[in-house]
Order: C-alpha cells, then sequence, then structure tokens
C-alpha cells in the first residue's frame, strides 16, 4: 500500500529512515548496485523526496506501528444495532488506526482497499484497520463488538 513520506530520521547505524503517514518506519538505504537512492544522502534531496509515497509492506501486512496510543472506543453493537456507515465502504482518517473486538460471536471483516480481503472474527481473532484503507462489516448473528481509536 502506498504511503506518503511524512519525515526522516536516522537510526543507531547512521541508516536513514523514512517516516511515513501511516506511522510505520522504512529504511531508504543508498547502498548501489542493489539499492540507488542517491537522494537520501543529502538533506536536499531528502527534503525533495518529502511527501513521495513509498509501498508499505506493513501496512498490507495490516500491522499496527509501534508507540500508538487508544484515544476512543464505540459503544458495543449486536447484530440488530450496527450503524449503516458500518455496513458501507468507508475508512478511517490519515494516521488513525483502529481495532475490531468481538466480544461473542463472530462478524465478517472485509478490507476493500486490499483486494477485497475477509477476514471472519472472533473472540480470539481481532481486526486490524489501517488508515484511509476502504472497509466495512458483515455481521452475523449472534454477534457482539466495538471499535477501538488509536493513534
Amino acid at each position: 500500500m502506498l504511503r506518503a513520506i511524512d519525515g526522516f530520521h536516522q537510526d543507531d547505524a547512521g541508516d536513514w529512515v523514512a517516516e511515513l503517514a501511516c506511522l510505520h518506519n522504512q529504511h531508504v538505504r543508498h547502498q548501489p548496485p542493489f539499492q540507488v537512492r542517491e537522494w537520501v544522502t543529502t538533506e536536499e534531496g531528502r527534503r525533495g523526496m518529502l511527501g513521495t509515497r513509498l509501498d508499505c509492506v506493513r501496512c498490507d501486512r495490516l500491522e499496527l506501528p509501534e508507540g500508538l496510543f487508544a484515544y476512543s472506543k464505540t459503544k458495543t453493537f449486536d447484530a440488530t444495532d450496527v450503524p449503516e456507515r458500518l455496513r458501507k465502504r468507508h475508512s478511517t482518517k490519515e494516521g488513525v488506526w483502529a481495532l475490531i473486538h468481538v466480544t461473542s460471536g463472530r462478524l465478517r471483516y472485509v478490507v476493500d482497499g486490499l483486494e477485497g480481503q475477509v477476514f471472519e472474527l472472533d473472540p480470539d481473532h481481532r481486526g486490524v484497520i489501517a488508515p484511509q484503507v476502504l472497509h466495512h462489516v458483515e455481521p452475523e448473528a449472534p454477534v457482539a463488538f466495538f471499535v477501538e481509536f488509536f493513534r
């Protein structure tokens, strides 16, 4: 999944790391002939790459970034009161991650933005929602679940 570069920092070894809008980090090394990224060697080159989009494999794997904190959660829904907006394709805002917690029953979670990947959630399996990725839920009665938001 393509994510914009918001900034850069160096790791403990002195290698440059791109800070992505999704809150993941990705190394951007210049190691010819294997990786040719001469732009990373100068401040001007890195500044010129801000906003450029890189493929974030961690988003593709729906991995929560480290260091997030929970700031909100929905009420617990059951199969009879799931809002229509959750049943239709929707997404979170930039930088907002979420977890779907099923407390009982089963919930079908469809990630439309990842070629329609389908996850069957239950109390032992949570659903990870990546920022700005279209998704929806399909409740299977009986079910109880809530959504917890992180940034």
